[in-house]
């Protein structure tokens, strides 16, 4: 079953272009009933893994903005360190680390599921707002990373479909081409980064891991197949609202 599992979100994943973390680890709580930091923490290096690939074919293709990709990460690898530490630290004084997954992921699945639906007409503005230089976007950025490394640390949630959102918005004189890529190649690192803390910690399944891979590879190659057929108008909303329910009953959990 969880390599099915993988199959289809690696479909979804390939079709609409959202992070397979808004999709899996929703998918691995509810349905299977596995602990949410186990979750999270296989989660972080299936999606490490996969977006290795697609880290390499856009640094192939010259599709990364290697400077914004050192600002997101001044930001997001410190932060997601300590945000790791913290879970553990509050898993050993009492507090219920699963809890507080459990509540941010709900929040960060209604907030994709915001930036899923409102997508292209945030890229529309964007596009109608190009500045000359991106040095007003230095900080903005460090602080745009921070967010994602806690974020992603503690949901596997944040570095897809907000990741890429806030970036338009920030630097809407690049392409969506160089975006992708560059928010691709920032979240490599990030999430080794979060996926190894969360090894350190045994919230990792190697098994549960291999036959998400299994799944997923696949299922990911069908979907970009079928992307150009697909209509976006259609699957977007569908998606969205998908998130959105699954985010609101987390949160009802």
């Amino acid at each position: 079953m969880h390599v099915v599992a993988g199959v289809l979100v690696g479909m979804l994943v390939g079709l609409t272009g959202v992070g397979g973390g808004s999709l899996m680890t929703p998918l691995l709580v509810l349905m299977f009933g596995v602990n949410p930091k186990t979750a999270v923490g296989t989660d972080l290096l299936f999606a490490a893994l996969t977006k290795t690939v697609g880290g390499s074919i856009h640094g192939w293709r010259d599709t990364v903005d290697w400077h914004i990709v050192r600002r997101l990460a001044t930001g997001s690898i410190p932060a997601a360190i300590l945000s790791v530490i913290s879970l553990q630290w509050f898993g050993e004084i009492g507090t219920r680390a699963e809890h507080v997954i459990i509540v941010f992921l709900g929040c960060m699945l209604i907030l994709t599921a915001v930036a899923t639906l409102f997508h292209p007409q945030l890229m529309s503005y964007a596009q109608h707002h190009r500045r000359t230089d991106d040095h007003h976007a230095f900080i903005p950025t460090i602080a745009l990373g921070a967010f994602i490394g806690v974020a992603v640390s503690i949901s596997s949630v944040g570095a897809g479909a907000i990741g890429v959102t806030a970036l338009l918005m920030l630097y809407p004189n690049l392409s969506i081409s160089r975006i992708v890529g560059t928010d691709i190649a920032h979240a490599v690192p990030l999430a080794l980064v979060a996926g190894f803390g969360h090894w350190l910690y045994g919230a990792v399944d190697i098994e549960l891991l291999l036959n998400l891979l299994v799944g997923s590879i696949p299922g990911v190659i069908v979907g970009s197949l079928l992307s150009s057929r697909a209509p976006d108008q259609l699957l977007r909303p569908m998606l969205a609202a998908v998130l959105l329910l699954v985010g609101t009953k987390m949160l009802a959990s």
